[in-house]
């Protein structure tokens, strides 16, 4: 304490010196001077009516009792308001939803439309709805069913009906594989913002950063996130939908994903007098060059091209890397995929230097939940895009948990709400259901990617083994349905 305290409050200052001398034992230990009542600063002070009475060192006197009790209680009172402060900045909700991208908002209005609340914490200033589009096969069809909003969906796409492979490296071999029931390409723009207005408002919080996440109290199997700002959120059940590098998988305990060294570029073409390609989705294999070209509607195109590069820093900038990939397309593509590419909205350019991919191993033997958190998406089973289905495995998740969710809320015993005790066991049931089928997406994923990044023979034929076992070209894995909601 500064002197021009002492002379502030010196009845704090001596009750201080007096409380360390008395419960310090090598100090009662050396002699002291015996004091008076007289000697503490209010009768220093005030020479008041105080009578005198002389104690010996490790005896206190009444009146140093009553400082240390006084202080005692101030300081605890002071503690209380510390902690009703602390108590009005923490905030306590149900669910809460880290991730406002496709499987957050997938999850967040499958959840509404079971009349479960909950909150999607987004650390973007505003929706993500930049970037290109998602291919929905029919299984992610069924999906969107169950969320109710195919049908605006469906005016914005127009349906792709077979696939066309073309093996130009060998002598221009082609394939037709006719599409299983429904493929559109949908802008991602379209359908995050078709998710997000059909969730109630005020469900999304934008710019909000998970920082930290710890475990509730002991006894307790929720969640407390800790945002950049200092802000502190306790959740009963807490969803990771935030993507391949999540924070909530790491609260789990998972590894971070791996990646395959790709340069890819997407974007969409517009034809205003209507593009000649029909609804054929076109996949093109050259000499380590991949190009994807599907129609959208009768005037816009969706189109990627994927070239394997050996590592290095590449470039991001989109309009460079179009520069790049426009002189290997010259190279061994025809005029109309070099025009298309050529003619790319660069507004669209949207450009992938890495694939990132969960091994299939760890999605067949990690542990998905931790008490009552869980992950969904690309946080559970982030995938190369090989077999498109990485947007609708994503919403089948959505459906899958919700409607776990769902039934722990009518099984609870408390009039649709959420038991704490019975989530746990909803989300071990998701995980469970939702295992082996994302498993195997997981490996035919990476079996597809390893045919393209390894160098062994060997690695390569045992990749073909899978793909051909699996159904991959023959699109076995779209021929799937999660069920109701």
């Amino acid at each position: 304490m500064t002197p021009s305290a002492r002379r502030r409050v010196p009845a704090v200052h001596d009750a201080l010196a007096d409380l360390r001398w008395l419960i310090n034992p090598r100090r009662r230990l050396l002699p002291r001077q015996p004091l008076t009542s007289s000697d503490h600063a209010p009768n220093r002070c005030a020479r008041s009516s105080f009578v005198s009475e002389t104690r010996t060192p490790g005896q206190a006197s009444d009146y140093e009792y009553v400082c240390i009790i006084t202080f005692i209680k101030e300081a605890s009172t002071t503690l209380r308001r510390q902690q009703q402060l602390a108590d009005m900045d923490e905030e306590v909700h149900g669910i809460v939803i880290v991730g406002g991208g496709i499987c957050g908002l997938a999850t967040a209005l499958a959840l509404h439309r079971k009349g479960i609340p909950s909150l999607v914490l987004e650390k973007s200033e505003n929706l993500r709805a930049a970037g290109g589009s998602i291919g929905v096969h029919v299984n992610g069809w069924r999906a969107l069913d169950q969320l109710g909003i195919t049908g605006e969906l469906r005016e914005t796409a127009d349906n792709v009906t077979e696939f066309h492979d073309v093996w130009q490296h060998e002598n221009n071999k082609s394939v037709v594989v006719p599409v299983r029931g429904e493929l559109r390409w949908v802008k991602r723009k379209d359908l995050i913002e078709t998710m997000a207005k059909n969730i109630p408002s005020g469900a999304i919080r934008f710019g909000c950063h998970i920082a930290d996440i710890k475990p509730a109290n002991p006894g307790s199997h929720g969640a407390i996130l800790t945002t950049l700002d200092g802000s502190i959120i306790r959740a009963k059940a807490l969803i990771g939908c935030d993507g391949g590098n999540s924070v909530v998988a790491k609260y789990l305990g998972l590894s971070p994903p791996k990646s395959f060294p790709r340069l890819i570029v997407r974007g969409f073409t517009r034809y205003p007098h209507g593009h000649p390609f029909g609804p054929h989705f076109l996949r093109l294999r050259c000499n380590g060059l991949f190009v994807g070209r599907s129609p959208m509607t009768e005037n816009l195109v969706n189109f990627f091209v994927g070239v394997w590069h050996p590592g290095g820093s590449v470039t991001k900038d989109p309009i460079a890397v179009r520069g790049l990939v426009l002189e290997k397309v010259k190279e061994q593509c025809s005029d109309e995929i070099v025009e298309m590419v050529h003619d790319v909205d660069t507004e669209s350019l949207i450009v992938l230097t890495k694939i990132w991919y969960r091994p299939p191993w760890q999605v067949m033997f990690s542990s998905f939940r931790r008490g009552t958190a869980t992950i969904a998406g690309d946080a559970m089973h982030v995938m190369g895009s090989y077999i498109g289905q990485g947007g609708s495995a994503a919403m089948e998740d959505a459906i899958v948990l919700a409607r776990s969710l769902s039934r722990a809320a009518g099984s609870g015993g408390g009039g649709g709400e959420l038991c704490e005790k019975k989530i746990g066991a909803a989300m071990a049931e998701y995980v469970r259901e939702r295992r082996l089928r994302v498993v195997r997406l997981s490996l035919e994923s990476f079996a597809m990617g390893m045919i393209w990044a390894t160098k062994s023979m060997l690695a390569k034929l045992a990749c073909q083994a899978i793909v051909a076992v699996l159904g991959t070209h023959s699109l076995g894995h779209t021929n799937y349905d999660c069920g109701r909601l």
